[in-house]
């Protein structure tokens, strides 16, 4: 049987880092933010001549976690890592992160926590499952011991249940986020029967709810893959809308925007394309934000790049 119990201890444990290693204190605000994006290129070491995507920074900014179908994976699509000693080094070459968070399924969207925690996404069948299998991933969290290594994963429920964010659609790209506000996991779902942007709250009890579409990042279109910055107050997600309000065609079948709010207790703004620098005629999927909000990883054309900018204005 599934331990909801063990669950809980996991999430709060979750929350409680977060509490700590990512909220802004209650008087602390941005005088403002950041340069434009510059011009994007690929991550150096990191690519082969297999399918990589879903890259994002670990919070420290000292490993990469990818998807990949290159040599050595046990399933589909697998998880690997990349490290370095510093920010200035070149990452290292990757590794799988083997079983038990990699399966003979595709397993992809790591999402790196503080506390050794990693969430992802898995289409390996189970009876806990929201009908998961090909094409039907769930959302997992699972954490790493420095003397035993990876734990078992854990499914964070069904929608169905009343019991968490998972449905019989397809989740992606799970990101979680702790505010003054309350702790929220961001993610895309086919549940609606269109790829939308949905969260889902965390409770006291540790367990998250149900989803609830972000009404206003959704459209007709497909809008996928969001990641939120470690404030709160910044998305980034792929979506295959019009790169402006006039109906324009957007660069390419998948673009990266860009949604901001003022505070954790706002509605999230009308997203911006990032325009020529990051999209391009090809596809830019699974964006993410690194932890000091300084590099854009996403996918494109199956290898992964990155760009870059800079904090003009500081906080107070």
């Amino acid at each position: 049987m599934y331990d909801t119990s063990k669950l809980s201890r996991h999430c709060m444990l979750v929350a409680a880092t977060l509490l700590s290693a990512t909220s802004l204190s209650a008087g602390e605000r941005w005088q403002g933010r950041f340069s434009d994006w510059g011009i994007a290129t690929a991550v150096t070491g990191i690519n082969s001549a297999a399918a990589d995507g879903c890259p994002i920074e670990s919070p420290d900014g000292l490993s990469l976690y990818i998807a990949s179908n290159r040599t050595g994976t046990l399933g589909g699509n697998d998880i690997w890592a990349a490290d370095r000693a510093t920010k200035d080094e070149a990452w290292g070459e990757p590794q799988n992160l083997g079983a038990p968070v990699n399966s003979e399924a595709a397993d992809f969207c790591p999402t790196p926590l503080e506390g050794s925690y990693l969430l992802f996404v898995s289409e390996r069948p189970g009876p806990e499952t929201c009908n998961a299998g090909p094409g039907k991933g769930d959302i997992y969290l699972i954490r790493r011991n420095a003397a035993f290594g990876w734990g078992e994963p854990q499914h964070l429920g069904c929608m169905e249940n009343g019991t968490g964010p998972n449905t019989a659609g397809a989740e992606f790209s799970p990101s979680l986020v702790r505010t003054w506000a309350g702790t929220f996991l961001y993610f895309s779902s086919t549940v609606s029967g269109n790829m939308d942007i949905y969260r889902s709250r965390m409770g006291a009890d540790g367990k998250f709810g149900p989803p609830e579409a972000v009404q206003e990042l959704n459209t007709e279109f497909d809008d996928r893959m969001p990641n939120v910055s470690r404030d709160g107050l910044e998305m980034v997600f792929s979506s295959t809308r019009p790169v402006d309000a006039k109906g324009n065609a957007s660069f390419g079948s998948f673009d990266v925007f860009v949604s901001t709010r003022p505070s954790v207790f706002h509605r999230w703004s009308a997203p911006v394309n990032l325009g020529p620098n990051v999209n391009t005629a090809g596809g830019e999927t699974r964006s993410s934000l690194s932890g000091d909000g300084l590099r854009l990883y996403f996918g494109r054309g199956g290898d992964i790049y990155t760009s870059s900018r800079q904090r003009t204005w500081r906080r107070h």
